[in-house]
């Protein structure tokens, strides 16, 4: 079969299957299995496929059509322009939370210490490790299989700078830290059923049950973060898109003050930040 021919297969499959990205998703898994590019599509459309790896295709087509989100068919997600693994273990990067990080950046100076709560993948912490200067993290997760993932992130990125911890959010953390960010559960537990299946049945709900009304970790994160803020220190948080009210309220009450609401690119709600600086 041909290259053409196989990439029409999948994603007419998709498509039926009522995937929202049947067409890019049938690309990029092509390429995957093919080690090929986007231009091959069309300057080489013609050319065969091995048996093998027409099969491996359909296999990788038929679990995404059963709504295996595509990054765990690959293995991988970019954020912020670097390659990380994923897997079921962990929340799959959002280009949403590159909006968390670049404000990070903004007021982050060289030599901070960044405290990461929740940390995931690790994808915030060795981001900001990646484009500062002597600056080192601690990323803090409950889950250690979440933090498997990270410490193989941080030594394929070859970032020695982060240090990875089990910890039910500040519970094992020591030190105080000029920046402490965090993209916490924030999904109400009844919310959960209504999303989609690739995120319902294939993402840890540790990582995205954020209690009844969605800011139960917001509580804990403001009430706490206090001891382990250096004078003049911030705190980062991704907040959902209708959390922005009720989040800078917690904050004010805590002491923070400047507090600030940043938006995505689609003018939703997604960062709110404020400082200790008394």
């Amino acid at each position: 079969m041909t290259y053409r021919a196989l990439y029409d297969d999948g994603r007419h499959i998709l498509n039926r299957a009522g995937i929202a990205e049947a067409d890019l998703d049938a690309r990029l898994l092509l390429e995957f299995v093919c080690g090929t590019v986007h231009n091959d599509l069309l300057a080489n459309g013609n050319r065969p496929v091995k048996e093998p790896q027409a099969r491996r295709y359909r296999d990788l087509i038929a679990r995404r059509a059963a709504h295996v989100p595509l990054q765990h068919l690959t293995g991988e997600q970019e954020f912020m322009g670097l390659p990380f693994l994923v897997n079921e273990d962990v929340l799959i990067p959002r280009q949403d939370t590159e909006i968390l990080v670049e404000e990070v950046l903004r007021n982050l100076h060289d030599g901070f210490r960044i405290l990461d709560l929740c940390t995931g993948s690790g994808c915030i912490l060795l981001s900001l490790l990646h484009y500062s200067n002597n600056c080192t993290g601690l990323g803090a997760d409950i889950s250690e299989a979440a933090l498997l993932v990270a410490r193989k992130n941080a030594l394929a990125l070859g970032e020695d700078r982060a240090v990875f911890v089990r910890s039910d959010l500040f519970e094992k953390v020591e030190g105080t830290f000029e920046i402490i960010v965090s993209n916490p559960p924030y999904i109400p537990t009844g919310a959960i059923g209504a999303l989609m299946e690739e995120v319902r049945a294939h993402e840890p709900l540790c990582a995205l049950d954020g209690g009844e009304d969605g800011l139960f970790f917001y509580r804990r994160i403001i009430a706490e973060s206090d001891r382990y803020l250096c004078r003049g220190g911030q705190l980062f948080l991704e907040i959902g898109y209708d959390q922005k009210e009720a989040v800078m309220a917690l904050m004010r009450q805590a002491g923070f003050r400047d507090v600030t609401a940043v938006s995505d690119y689609a003018g939703l709600d997604r960062v709110v930040f404020g400082g200790k600086y008394v």
